[in-house]
């Protein structure tokens, strides 16, 4: 079986699909693995150290993805490259495919077997190959460093023979995989921090963080089967605002990262809140790539609302690179490990496994799921 990894062309992306470490794990199942010229230049890896796991360099991408057999990607693929793999290849990534139907089509359409990296189950068994969770963990940590760096506060309370500076306060929105890393990152820099999820039961989770749950009765929420938290009626989402207003009136730091599958991130922070804070706070909104959860927020910018910094910044896993890239990689392997026969020396999807069921979108010319989600 031929293994490829290309350079990422999406604006932005560091984070790379296959490191060196991985691309030994998988010459040693008996894979050949090829790589693009300068594939780890982003993520701090050198083709020298591909070349020592016997992996080859590849410098021009139609001749790789001809002999493709299964192709391993953090973003989706282009257009071009679509065209350029053959019928029956296997597509690793992120595909975002509720948001990009005609991407699915056309990957149906030559015939290629695409896996959604987002929709692999939150189970047990699965575990090791969720990237989603991975790089959602990379991204809370990543944004308390950014909230840090633009606070002209620090974090931590100091006693000094110049006084004492009290903590900082830090609003954590929604507490999943992103929102537990970045609650633990800012107590680990000395921060207090509160936070807030419409999940009841995550509150245990954050008071074993040092966090104190700031309670809002929203009424019945709950989550779904996968853990995540289910979208809140019109209703809801005015009752929590309400809540959350006096919460973010008095923070330093406020970071959102309340996301729904498949849909826009639900906009839970107005500009009147952000409005009541004092000058020179920060506000991060990690949902800004999928709409926002704060009124005023733009990709990749930072906006100014009253003194207030609203920082936009998309991609924040890619802000660490080395380590996101180390971590996708491994999730890919775990996935590539799970369906690898060892006698044939082949990737051979089993669609009663339910892993395969929920994750392949495409297959032999098929859309798998349902693309309008809901």
């Amino acid at each position: 079986m031929h293994v490829v990894a290309l350079r990422e062309q999406w604006p932005g992306e560091y984070r790379i699909a296959l490191v060196p470490a991985i691309a030994k794990r998988l010459v040693d199942l008996g894979c050949t693995v090829t790589i693009q010229h300068g594939l780890g230049d982003s993520a701090g890896f050198t083709d020298q150290q591909y070349l020592e796991v016997n992996a080859h360099i590849g410098h021009n991408v139609e001749e790789i993805l001809k002999n493709a057999d299964l192709v391993l990607s953090v973003r989706q693929p282009s257009d071009k490259r679509v065209q350029l793999m053959r019928g029956g290849t296997v597509h690793l990534s992120f595909l975002d495919p509720f948001q990009n139907d005609a991407l699915i089509q056309k990957l149906a359409q030559r015939g290629i077997t695409a896996v959604s990296l987002e929709m692999i189950p939150r189970t047990t068994r699965a575990q090791k190959m969720d990237a989603l969770s991975s790089q959602a963990n990379l991204a809370g940590y990543a944004t308390v460093i950014v909230a840090a760096y633009h606070l002209p506060r620090i974090f931590p309370m100091m006693m000094t023979a110049a006084g004492t500076l009290a903590p900082a306060r830090v609003f954590v929105i929604g507490a999943g995989v992103a929102g537990l890393q970045a609650i633990a990152t800012a107590r680990r820099l000395g921060a207090r921090v509160e936070a807030f999820d419409t999940r009841p039961v995550v509150a245990e989770e954050v008071r074993s963080l040092g966090a104190r749950f700031v309670e809002i009765d929203v009424g019945h929420t709950g989550q779904t089967e996968q853990g995540y938290a289910r979208e809140l009626t019109p209703d809801q989402i005015k009752k929590q605002k309400q809540g959350m207003a006096e919460v973010i009136a008095r923070s330093d730091v406020v970071i959102t990262t309340a996301q729904v599958f498949g849909r826009p991130a639900p906009r839970i922070v107005s500009l009147e809140m952000i409005k009541r804070m004092r000058p020179e706070s920060v506000v991060v909104d990690m949902a800004v790539e999928s709409g926002g959860n704060v009124e005023g927020s733009r990709v990749n910018q930072i906006v100014e609302i009253n003194d207030v910094q609203l920082v936009g910044f998309a991609n924040l896993p890619a802000k660490v690179a080395t380590h996101a890239s180390e971590m996708y990689a491994a999730n890919l392997f775990h996935y590539v490990e799970e369906f690898f026969c060892n006698d044939t020396k082949n990737f051979e999807l089993d669609f009663e496994n339910e892993i395969a069921k929920a994750s392949v979108v495409t297959h032999d010319g098929t859309v798998l799921i349902e693309l309008h989600n809901g």
